[in-house]
C-alpha cells in the first residue's frame, strides 16, 4: 500500500522544528519510522506534514549523568542495545532490548519514538515505567518533563501535546546492589509480548527485599507496575509461598480482553508465572552482586 499525500520537512536544529511542527495541526514528527511509516500505508493516520528530526545533531547521543541515563530522541535501539556503558550502568536495558523487534527494526527505530508510539504491548514502555524513568518534552511553551507513570496514559496515547517534541528520555542507573530481570512470552521472537515482566530488586544483609519492583506490558492498555505484588514481597525471604501469592496479586491486574493471541485467563497465567521466574532470577542476581 501507499502512504497518503503529506508535505515533508526536514529541519536541522530543534528549534526550527517545534515551530514547523506548531504550523500544521495535522503535523506529524518523524524520528526512526518503524512505526509510523507502517501506519502511513495501512492509512491508519493521514499527517498534512511530517517533520522529520534525523538531522538534528542536539537530538543524537546517549550520556550517563547524575545517576540518569539520557538517551536522545534519535538514538536507535541498537546503539542503547551495545552501548558498553549502559550496559555497565543498567544492564537490565541492554536485556530488554535484545527483546525488542528484530535487529533490522533495531537498526533503524529510536528508543524514544517506541515510548511515544506507547504500545501497551511494547518492552521499551515497560522498563521506563519499571525503573520510574522520565521523557522530556519540548514545545512553543518551553521543556518541561514528565514522570514515566504520568506519560503513559492508554493504548498508543501519552501525555505529551500535539505541538510537543519528545527530545530525550531518561533511565536511572541500577541502584547498587540490585538484581534484574526481564522475559516475555510472544508467538515468536521479535513480537509484541502476550505479555512480559519485568523485575528490579535489592536484598538486605539477611536476604530479605528491601527494595523491589515490578512491571507488566501485554496485559492492559498501557505498562503497569505491578503495586500489589510488590507489597507482598517486600520485607519478605521471597519464599514459593510469597512469589505464590504475589504472581495472583499481578494476574489480578490483567484487564487485556480476549483476542486472536490470547484469552484474558491464559495471560493471567503467564503474568502469574513470569512474576515468580523473574522475582526469582532477580533476587539471585542480587546476591551475586552484594
Amino acid at each position: 500500500m501507499k502512504p497518503p499525500l503529506f508535505r515533508y520537512q526536514a529541519p536541522k536544529t530543534l528549534k526550527e522544528a517545534v515551530i514547523a511542527l506548531a504550523s500544521d495541526p495535522d503535523a506529524m514528527v518523524l524520528a526512526g519510522g518503524q512505526s509510523l511509516l507502517p501506519a502511513l500505508n495501512f492509512r491508519l493516520a493521514s499527517p498534512s506534514l511530517l517533520v522529520d528530526i534525523q538531522h538534528i545533531d542536539e537530538l543524537k547521543g546517549i550520556s550517563i549523568a547524575h545517576g540518569q541515563i539520557i538517551v536522545k530522541a534519535m538514538t536507535r535501539h541498537r546503539e542503547l542495545e551495545l552501548d558498553e556503558r549502559v550496559r555497565q550502568a543498567n544492564p537490565l536495558i541492554a536485556e530488554t532490548m535484545a527483546h525488542v523487534a528484530h535487529i533490522p527494526i533495531r537498526n533503524r527505530g529510536t528508543v524514544v519514538g517506541s515510548l511515544c508510539h506507547a504500545d501497551g504491548a511494547a518492552e521499551v514502555p515497560l522498563v521506563l515505567i519499571l525503573l520510574g524513568g522520565s521523557v522530556v518534552v519540548e514545545g512553543p511553551s518551553g521543556r518541561r518533563e514528565i514522570e514515566a507513570d504520568k506519560f503513559f496514559r492508554f493504548h498508543l496515547s501519552t501525555a505529551r501535546r500535539r505541538d510537543e517534541i519528545a527530545v530525550e528520555a531518561r533511565f536511572p542507573v541500577l541502584p547498587a546492589g540490585s538484581g534484574w530481570a526481564f522475559d516475555e512470552l510472544t508467538r515468536r521472537h521479535g513480537d509484541y509480548a502476550i505479555a512480559g515482566v519485568g523485575a528490579v530488586v535489592r536484598l538486605d544483609a539477611g536476604g530479605h527485599a528491601n527494595d523491589i519492583r515490578l512491571a507488566a506490558c501485554g496485559v492492559a492498555s498501557r505498562p503497569i507496575r505491578l503495586l500489589e505484588a510488590e507489597k507482598l514481597l517486600s520485607g519478605t525471604a521471597l519464599g514459593e509461598a510469597e512469589l505464590k501469592a504475589a504472581g495472583k496479586a499481578a494476574a489480578d491486574l490483567v484487564s487485556a480482553p480476549d483476542d486472536m493471541h490470547a484469552t484474558n485467563a491464559y495471560r493471567r497465567r503467564v503474568v502469574a508465572a513470569l512474576v515468580r521466574r523473574m522475582v526469582a532470577k532477580a533476587a539471585a542476581r542480587a546476591r551475586t552482586r552484594q
